[in-house]
């Protein structure tokens, strides 16, 4: 098969979809491998040891779409790709289709084949292609929220961990799934007391067993996060509904029972975000206020540290695309109910229903196109 890794244009994006070891593994399958040329600097991969690896380079986007088969990515296609996306061209990224209509629109006229990392599910549940950028995002939203309480960053001037004689900072966690744990691991290690909420019992109960002595669990639902966000300083939207949109577990009303300088890092912005006063922002842009409540709504907060996030995310997708170039997207989705689970829009028809409810789109079973 002939695979295309394109240099990612979204706003402050430095992944890249494939390392050079992930690609050397491509080619050692009997594929070919065409990389953007400077695809990988912004993660610290250069021309060169993709051509090591037994890569082709090209100058342009246009060039890389217009020869693969088969697109590898990280970030979903914006604006300027869509003309560059061909009919029964397989792309294998993340989509977060759910929250974006022009997005499900354009991938649909294209009639190319969708297969999102966010939705190819393992039979426990979990996500595997999306775990390993939660793991990084969970990770990143304390950093990123502990920066942003500072008094010149527009915050309150806490220290998530206080010092003696002064309490730490108390941040509220919603979600206790992986962006969720890994945002209370980093935020009670700098000394914070966390509380985590979720409407999983059994999930707060595993929590309670493995988190240190500063994180508490309490059962979610509009009562209690109302009580909890009077306190806090700082907030972690963490919630996901695979392939669907994110709930508003905190609406616009809830803003003024903050505190001013109160900081908000909503981590499902993908999918729409968990806060009603959540819009995407950027690297370059990263805050808003409202109400004196302070924003970070960043879509690809990853991106920040490329060079671990590629790394992590090669890891997870490669035997993934192995398995779709060796075998063809059609004959790889029979195989596997972990990638079937992945197809989005085929051939301009939705096969995910969360993402046909989010736009009351027609639905087809992803059964009538494998035949």
């Amino acid at each position: 098969m002939i695979i295309g890794l394109p240099k990612e244009i979204k706003n402050n994006e430095n992944r890249v979809a494939l390392t050079p070891a992930g690609v050397s593994e491509l080619i050692k399958n009997g594929h070919t491998v065409y990389v953007q040329t400077n695809a990988g600097a912004g993660s610290g991969f250069p021309d060169e040891e993709y051509l090591v690896a037994g890569a082709q380079i090209l100058p342009t986007i246009e060039d890389v779409y217009g020869i693969a088969e088969m697109i590898v990515k990280v970030k979903e296609p914006i604006d300027a790709e869509y003309p560059l996306i061909r009919k029964d061209q397989l792309l294998f990224t993340y989509f977060h289709f759910a929250s974006h209509e022009p997005l499900t629109k354009a991938m649909m006229e294209s009639g190319a084949v969708c297969l999102a990392y966010e939705t190819v599910e393992k039979a426990d549940r979990s996500l595997p292609l999306l775990i390993p950028m939660s793991e990084v995002a969970g990770r990143m939203s304390v950093q990123e929220g502990a920066k942003y309480l500072e008094k010149p960053m527009g915050g309150r001037g806490v220290l998530l961990g206080g010092v003696p004689g002064v309490r730490p900072a108390e941040v509220l966690v919603l979600g206790g799934g992986i962006v969720g744990t890994h945002a209370a691991k980093m935020a009670a290690g700098l000394g914070a007391h966390v509380t985590m909420m979720d409407i999983s019992l059994p999930r707060l109960r595993e929590l309670d067993d493995i988190m240190s002595d500063n994180v508490d669990t309490v059962y979610s639902n509009e009562y209690n996060i109302r009580e909890a966000i009077q306190h806090a300083d700082l907030v972690i939207g963490a919630v996901l509904i695979p392939g669907a949109k994110a709930p508003h577990l905190i609406t616009r009303d809830m803003l003024s029972l903050m505190k001013p300088g109160t900081v908000l890092v909503d981590v499902a912005v993908d999918q729409g975000g968990c806060f009603e006063t959540t819009r995407p922002t950027t690297h370059q842009d990263p805050v808003y206020t409202i109400d004196g409540v302070v924003h970070y709504s960043v879509a690809n907060m990853p991106g920040a540290v490329p060079y671990t996030s590629t790394l992590a995310l090669t890891n997870a997708t490669l035997p993934y695309a192995i398995q779709l170039a060796n075998k063809g997207w059609k004959q790889a989705c029979i195989d596997s109910a972990e990638l079937r689970l992945g197809l989005n829009v085929i051939e301009g028809k939705v096969c995910y229903k969360g993402v046909a409810d989010a736009f009351n789109l027609d639905y087809h079973p992803v059964e009538q196109f494998l035949g």
